[in-house]
């Protein structure tokens, strides 16, 4: 039963009905749509919520609505004046408890350099605090107006100078003594593990040749994904496996073949309505800053959020879209529909500058708006209220996400959204979504030597995914089948830097035995992890703030960062570039790669005129907002809703509702659908080494409604089984009354490093124990379905 509180906000008295569950932080965002005041990790640890209250700073997570009656309350919006970032919350916190050192801040010699965050694809400007030649502390960078406000549960600041002081790093060089997965090791020089690869890696070149051999990488860093693509390309090896086949690429594709560019929201110029789509900006970055989303609320744009989740962005959106998991392209379907019937679209624009307009009316008139709700579960009445808002909004964003990449029907359902971008009027126009021109710097193809050395098709285990294989990758299921199954042949070695395939691949107990039945296996690492643990040769890795360094990533930014070497690594630790540079010479390939991994460097950078000397000085080298009308790279020189390209990929030349309506449906056996999200706390599926981190999130959670937990007589704390025609693991069970029935929602990429038992408990709370890696793949690219999966949970 709701309950009335009075409470004074920054000055302003306020009344606000409240729940007896209710948070304070939950009441104030969603009621006064507090932009800079949010919720981090919801236990009191980031600070991102705190505010004053009677003069005592708080966490507001920690504090019941009710208990805030009758009080003054203070929050960062009362405080800072301008757009900017402003650190109040952070100035409640005790000044030493972010630290990984015990001295008291002040009482040694210290060092600051400004730098980037390396974690996740955000790369937030930052000063880092070195004392004692050790990084204790990493503060937002105020000085340079880059932008700088840290993820609200501060997952950058907390891991990275634990990570670099960790006493579980690798820093030596080992190799297997015992049997795969045993844990018996020997250390060993540079010189034998990377002579022992090259001679496994020329045998077996001259054995099965240079296709028996793969490479696996994951989320570049620096440069070392690159290193790894041209060590492949001058090896002869089509077989590299990369997150592209659930990451960017069908998105990014399915833009590229409507107008003949990636786009991403104009965060220079103003904009009307932000779309959030399958995205939380807020927590997870590589999309919209944080401080545009708040200039944009401020300025009194419109937000609406599309998301299976009431996700943080949610609580202060205009309107929030609770969809089906996986349905984004049917409810984009239906969006198309309502604004073709009611002809709220561009004319003009649409008559001179879109091919596929009367295909695409046809297709929309084969299905009802009735099938899109039943579809979606998203009322006809919001579907409208949607498609009119962002069709009579100019100009307008939308910021789509990874979720959106992560399923077979995703190009279509991609393609349906580009669609929209374009007929709105909203393409490539100041506060709309943009095409950028990239900053001068070596493009990533061109290094990896494609033009000289191309992937093979006819020797790829992928070849039958042409956008894949023209995007240099193979899919993950084409690598396992291969070496499993022997189709087209069998994979016999390979080399795995940047990634974790045992959690992050589909179909883990296949990825697994797959590793299993591996001739050789060399894994570069930071940590032992389930991957590494399989490795014949384990190479111990640098990492970011250890070495001179250029980032280029997320590439669809098209800019590129120095991080300068701020710390020495640990032990014998190496960056990968340098090992992967070594390595090269020791096969024989020298002539493509340099004396020193480091030379490449300037070589990046030739095109801008700049030396990497020059760039430390300047940081960052942006790509610019031209806004040139009409500028599209395609075919016809127009918009192509109707893409006869798209069809040489394997693909329909446009959306038809047959395609992303094709959904599984939920049955007696299998009640429930399974999501899950980037976590708010990890990235991907590192770090679970980090005190820091674990205290925030101890364990994977596994977040259901109420009434589905009590059906199934389940109770709040308790681990529970969830399992799929693939397979089962556990996860504990935490309670949310704003999901759909239907739904749940799991932790992604859990393992247990203190679990010495197995290979690090790897299949106790996985999820990919429960995707598939069967057909139906995305035709061009390989994708196949990671969320939306029929699922029951029952107690463990």
């Amino acid at each position: 039963m709701k309950q009335k509180i009075h409470v004074r906000v920054n000055g302003q008295a306020h009344v606000f009905d409240v729940e007896p569950w209710d948070t304070l932080i939950e009441v104030l965002r969603e009621n006064l749509k507090l932009v800079k005041t949010k919720e981090g990790c919801s236990v009191g640890e980031c600070g991102s919520c705190a505010v004053i209250m009677n003069k005592k700073s708080v966490n507001s997570c920690l504090v019941l609505a009710l208990d805030a009656d009758g009080k003054d309350i203070l929050t960062a919006e009362g405080l800072a004046q301008d757009v900017e970032y402003h650190p109040f919350n952070e100035a409640l916190i005790q000044q030493s408890s972010m630290r990984v050192s015990f001295d008291p801040p002040g009482s040694k010699a210290q060092q600051e350099f400004f730098t980037f965050c390396h974690v996740c694809p955000g790369h937030c400007s930052v000063k880092a605090t070195l004392e004692d030649g050790k990084v204790v502390d990493i503060t937002p960078d105020k000085d340079s107006g880059l932008p700088n406000e840290l993820c609200p549960v501060k997952k950058g600041r907390f891991s990275i100078p634990e990570v670099l002081n960790h006493p579980d790093r690798l820093k030596y060089p080992l190799k297997r003594v015992g049997f795969r997965g045993e844990g018996k090791w020997e250390r060993i020089s540079w010189d034998e593990a990377l002579d022992t690869t090259a001679e496994k890696l020329l045998l077996l070149k001259e054995k099965y040749g240079a296709e028996s051999v793969a490479f696996g990488l994951g989320e570049p860093k620096g440069l070392e994904f690159a290193f790894a693509q041209r060590l492949a390309s001058v090896f002869g090896t089509p077989n590299v496996v990369t997150p592209g086949w659930c990451c960017g690429i069908p998105s990014g594709m399915a833009s590229a073949l409507t107008y003949g560019w990636n786009c991403v929201p104009d965060e220079e110029y103003p904009t009307r309505l932000m779309v959030l789509w399958a995205v939380n900006n807020n927590h997870t970055s590589g999309g919209v800053r944080r401080e545009t989303m708040e200039r944009a609320v401020d300025n009194g744009a419109r937000l609406i959020v599309v998301d299976p989740r009431k996700i943080d962005m949610a609580s202060i959106a205009d309107l929030w879209i609770r969809l089906r998991p996986n349905s984004d392209g049917a409810l984009a379907m239906g969006l198309l529909k309502v604004i073709f019937e009611e002809k709220l679209y561009d004319a003009e624009f649409v008559s001179d500058w879109c091919t596929g307009v009367d295909l695409l009316e046809e297709e929309l008139k084969t299905f009802s708006l009735q099938d899109v709700e039943e579809l979606t579960w998203v009322p006809k009445k919001t579907i409208r209220e949607f498609a009119r808002i962002y069709a009579t909004t100019r100009p307008a964003t939308i910021q789509w996400g990874n979720a959106l990449d992560t399923s077979a029907i995703a190009f279509p359902s991609a393609k349906a959204i580009a669609i929209l971008r374009a007929i709105t009027g909203n393409l490539n126009i100041p506060g709309g979504d943009v095409f950028l021109t990239p900053a001068p710097f070596l493009r990533p193809g061109k290094f990896f030597l494609l033009s000289k050395f191309p992937r093979n098709r006819e020797k790829s285990v992928g070849g039958d995914f042409k956008l894949a294989l023209r995007s240099a990758f193979v899919p993950p299921h084409a690598f396992v089948n291969s070496v499993l199954n022997g189709e087209p042949y069998r994979i016999q070695a390979g080399i795995f830097l940047l990634t974790n395939p045992i959690l992050s691949y589909p179909d883990s107990k296949r990825t697994y035995e797959a590793f299993m039945k591996l001739e050789f296996v060399v894994v570069s690492e930071l940590f032992m992890t389930p991957t590494a643990a399989l490795a014949d040769i384990l190479l111990p890795a640098a990492w970011g703030m250890e070495h001179e360094e250029l980032g280029y990533w997320p590439g669809w930014y098209e800019e590129i960062r120095t991080y300068p070497k701020l710390v020495d690594p640990p032990g014998e630790a190496w960056a990968d570039t340098r090992w992967l540079n070594e390595l090269a010479k020791r096969l024989g390939l020298e002539k493509y790669f340099w004396e020193n991994d480091e030379e490449a460097l300037d070589e990046w950078l030739k095109p801008s005129g700049f030396t990497y000397e020059d760039m430390k000085r300047k940081r960052v080298l942006h790509s610019k907002r031209e806004y040139n009308a009409h500028d599209y790279r395609t075919p016809t020189g127009k918009v192509e809703i109707y893409s006869k390209n798209a069809a040489e990929f394997g693909y329909s030349p446009m959306p038809y509702w047959k395609e992303v309506s094709s959904l599984p449906g939920l049955t007696d056996e299998y009640p429930l659908l399974m999501t899950n999200a980037k976590e708010d706390v990890y990235m991907l599926t590192g770090y679970k080494h980090v005190a820091s981190l674990r205290n925030m999130k101890p364990e994977p959670i596994v977040e259901m409604h109420p009434d589905t937990a009590g059906k199934m007589g389940l109770k709040e704390g308790e681990m529970i089984n969830i399992e799929t025609k693939k397979g089962k693991i556990v996860q504990r069970l935490a309670l949310d009354d704003t999901l759909d029935p239907r739904v749940i929602v799991t932790s992604f990429g859990w393992w247990f490093p203190e679990d010495r038992s197995g290979v690090f408990g790897w299949d106790k709370s996985n999820i990919n124990v429960l995707t598939r890696s069967e057909p139906p793949y995305d035709p061009g690219i390989g994708t196949v379905d990671l969320r939306g999966i029929p699922c029951k949970v029952y107690p463990a």
